[in-house]
């Protein structure tokens, strides 16, 4: 079958605002034309297509199922257009880094260590990205990120930045000597904690290290490490923390690890998309974090 002519830009363009709209005159507004010019654009394209691409009533504008098609196929392109445009203007002009990352992640390990990123890169622009949702690194929401995840994504330009564990922590404070003390401690638990697999939970602990009459069921919950973190270093009770995320309580004698023994956690990857990954400002943050990562080992 023969491949037909595709039909002008233009036209595509004049006919997916009318289809947004459903309005020609607001149309012309949006692209700085008149609505006779609109009118005329539409023409050629049903001319093109030799199909009528709108119903036009008192009531306004309505496509017909000719048109339906093409307006899905032309919020499809705009679309696709748009974030490349938008692309390639970053590529050029990167102005503002967007890094996403968890906000455990930024609290206790990102944030304190920020001086010596903006001594290191002075002219760098950055802006912080926190959830724990994936932020889509192909679009406009985020340059790169900071993840936590069991494995890399092949799909992404990751770097392995670190491998976590999980230790027993409390505040100096608290009289912690071996775990027969456990039972008359209260337990910390993190609740809704997806990564990593399996959960560094009590139970995990107790089938490891014990004691056998640990009631794992009692305690407080929280659904925010870091607000744990917090209660653990007002000697509040106990908890099983990331070694990573802990690690400046570790040293300024705010919380120790109590008891011996780790249970295994995720990886932390520095991820970026493979286009974004050649950006000068995107290359810098990663040899940072690389650098601090290595410098905590």
């Amino acid at each position: 079958m023969k491949n037909r002519r595709l039909p002008p830009l233009t036209a595509v363009r004049a006919f997916d605002a009318v289809a947004r709209h459903a309005s020609f005159k607001a149309a012309a507004d949006e692209i700085g034309v008149t609505p006779t010019a609109i009118s005329h654009q539409i023409r050629l394209l049903e001319d093109s297509l030799e199909q009528r691409l709108f119903i036009r009533s008192a009531r306004g504008v309505a496509p017909t199922p000719a048109g339906e098609i093409l307006f899905r196929a032309s919020g499809n392109i705009f679309t696709t257009l748009r974030d490349a445009v938008e692309s390639i203007a970053t590529i050029s002009h990167p102005g503002t880094l967007t890094l996403s990352t968890t906000s455990n992640f930024l609290t206790n390990w990102l944030v304190p260590r920020l001086p010596a990123l903006h001594q290191r890169y002075s002219s760098l622009e950055l802006r912080f990205h926190s959830s724990v949702a994936l932020a889509d690194l192909n679009g406009t929401t985020a340059d790169c990120a900071v993840r936590y995840s069991m494995q890399a994504d092949e799909s992404l330009d990751s770097t392995l930045l670190h491998s976590d564990r999980f230790v027993l922590v409390a505040s100096p404070q608290l009289k912690l000597r071996s775990v027969k003390d456990l039972p008359g401690m209260t337990l910390f638990h993190i609740d809704n904690r997806h990564v990593p697999s399996p959960e560094p939970s009590w139970q995990h602990w107790k089938s490891v290290f014990g004691p056998e009459n640990l009631d794992v069921q009692t305690g407080i919950h929280f659904d925010d490490e870091t607000h744990a973190i917090q209660a653990a270093i007002a000697g509040q009770g106990i908890l099983l923390a990331s070694e990573l995320l802990i690690r400046r309580a570790l040293q300024q004698g705010l919380l120790h690890i109590a008891l011996p023994g780790a249970l295994p956690g995720a990886n932390y990857y520095f991820v970026s998309s493979r286009e974004k990954a050649r950006r000068e400002d995107v290359q810098q943050v990663k040899a940072w974090l690389q650098q601090e990562f290595h410098a905590g080992e």
